[in-house]
Order: structure tokens, then C-alpha cells, then sequence
């Protein structure tokens, strides 16, 4: 969490096991996070990796020696992987590619019983192609995650009723988010897979409302929630298009056939043999497997 003080940073929310019916433990933040950030019940764990670690001056928003977090053995990877091209890929790109992988659905689907007991296991490509285009939705979702997309300033929902009304009972119906008994006041336009979309334990629609119950929602909470349905609706077709495109070039697991440092077919048993470790092995920055 040190290097995540100044707010410049980003970090890897996952989870060493997930809890529950969805595979969707997988996000990311600029900010410090705490145990919790993932509905975890009585079991699991949240981890956060960082992109880049720094040495000195942590409070110091200028000055920083910025060291990408990638572990001798997984750069070793990508210069297998790509070789002398590995030097044209920047941090950025790389943390894109890692989280476009664990956004697919088929990859969650594939390997939904490995990700319920232990770290994710990401596979690697040799072609450049498909880890660009990857990298360039990745990077799409990270900036609709982290709320700086451009894309996020034009709602697609509007607010009805009183801007009075405290939250009261959360229901949906017919596109309509509504916050109060009588159906008076709440949000039209919000499709029916954006109010069921999951990240974590926590249906995101109606847990941001439920968490504000008792209170009238003002006029940056509005704001917000419109930013909430458009970065969810666009994470539904980013994910749809990230299997398309690894579908286009042979699906899994044949679109990750590399070199042997990075498995694609995610064993469990040995767990040595599998995709390297990403961050560094200290009690400060814990290992993305």
C-alpha cells in the first residue's frame, strides 16, 4: 500500500479465492484499498498489486523513480514471447493486457474452478497483434474503472421525482431504477443487464443505492450514478469484445500457445511450472500469480 500514497499509481485488485457464483474479482485503483473491497464472506482475501514500486521519497508527488513490478521471471516471459519487440511495450500496456485477459468471459468460464482456489493464473501470447489489441480494450476498461474515460461524460440515464426523496427501497422495474416506495423518484434508461452486472459479491446498481439508504441523493450522487450505468454498460460490450477478438485468433487456448515459461492451459497441481509470478516477493508487494 506504500506505493500507492500519492494517487498517481495503479494498482490490481484480485483475490486468492473467490466466494460466491460469480467470477468477478477483478478490478483496479489509483487509491489505497481495504479488506472488504470484494465481498469475501468467511473465507478469501483481497490483494492489490502495483504497477510500479518506488524506492524513495513516497510522498513526494515529484522526483519518484518509478520501477515497473514485474518480476525478473515473467520479463524473461515477454522477451520469449516477443523478443527483441518486448522493448516497444510499456508498463502500461502490459497491466492493460493482464486485465483485458481477466475481464473475457470464456477465460473466467474456462477457468472458473482454478480461480475459486488459488491466484489467477494469466497466459501469455507470441502474437503481437492479438496482445495489442488487447491491450487497447484493457486500457479502455482501466480508464472506465478508475471513472477518467472520456466516455463517461454522457449519461444515459436520467433522474425523475424529487430531488427530496431519501432513499427508501431499492427495486427495479421496466429499465427504471427506483428509490422509494411509491416508485416516485429514481433513474429511467438502465438496461436490465447493467442493473444485474456483478463485480465482486456485490451487484454494483443496487448496492451504491442500498449503502446511501436514509438519505436524498444530491446532485454529485446523480452524477455519479450516471457514470456508474455508462462505465457498467461499456464493460459489458468490452468483455464481449475481448472474447471476440481472442476467438479471432483461435480462442483459448490456442490464441496463448508461447513459450513453455508461460502456460496457458493453467494447471493447478504444479503450480512452479505455471505463468511466472508478477511483483516483486516481499511482505509489502505480494505476488499476482
Amino acid at each position: 500500500m506504500r506505493h500507492m500514497l500519492d494517487g498517481r499509481n495503479m494498482g490490481l485488485i484480485f483475490n486468492r479465492q473467490i466466494v460466491g457464483d460469480f467470477i468477478s474479482h477483478f478490478s483496479v485503483s489509483r487509491d489505497l484499498i481495504c479488506h472488504g473491497t470484494f465481498y469475501l464472506g468467511n473465507k478469501g482475501q483481497d490483494y492489490l498489486a502495483p504497477l510500479y514500486i518506488y524506492e524513495d521519497d513516497l510522498l513526494s508527488k515529484t522526483g519518484i523513480s518509478e520501477i515497473p513490478n514485474f518480476t525478473p521471471d515473467f520479463t524473461a516471459a515477454l522477451r520469449s514471447a516477443f523478443g527483441p519487440k518486448v522493448a516497444n511495450l510499456t508498463s502500461e500496456e502490459i497491466f492493460h493486457y493482464l486485465y483485458s485477459v481477466l475481464h473475457s468471459p470464456d477465460y473466467r468460464h474456462r477457468y472458473e474452478e482454478f480461480l475459486k482456489i488459488d491466484f489467477p493464473r494469466v497466459p501469455l501470447t507470441e502474437n503481437l497483434e492479438l496482445f495489442h489489441a488487447l491491450a487497447r480494450l484493457g486500457g479502455e476498461l482501466t480508464a472506465l474503472h478508475l471513472l477518467e474515460s472520456p466516455a463517461l461524460e454522457k449519461p444515459r440515464t436520467t433522474f425523475f421525482g424529487s430531488l427530496k426523496q431519501v432513499i427508501e427501497k431499492v427495486s427495479y422495474e421496466a429499465k427504471t431504477v427506483f428509490i422509494d416506495k411509491a416508485q416516485t423518484t429514481g433513474f429511467e434508461g438502465v438496461p436490465e443487464a447493467v442493473w444485474n452486472f456483478h463485480i465482486g459479491g456485490y451487484q454494483v446498481c443496487e448496492k451504491w443505492l442500498k449503502d446511501r439508504k436514509g438519505r436524498a441523493l444530491s446532485d454529485d450522487d446523480i452524477a455519479h450514478y450516471h457514470k456508474i450505468v455508462v462505465a457498467l454498460a461499456e464493460t459489458i460490450r468490452l468483455m464481449a469484445e475481448i472474447d471476440t477478438v481472442i476467438l479471432k485468433h483461435g480462442g483459448f487456448p490456442a490464441a496463448f500457445a508461447c513459450a513453455p515459461a508461460a502456460t496457458p492451459e493453467l494447471q493447478p497441481a504444479s503450480k512452479a511450472a505455471q505463468t511466472p509470478d508478477l511483483g516483486h516477493h516481499t511482505e509489502d508487494e505480494l505476488p499476482l500469480t
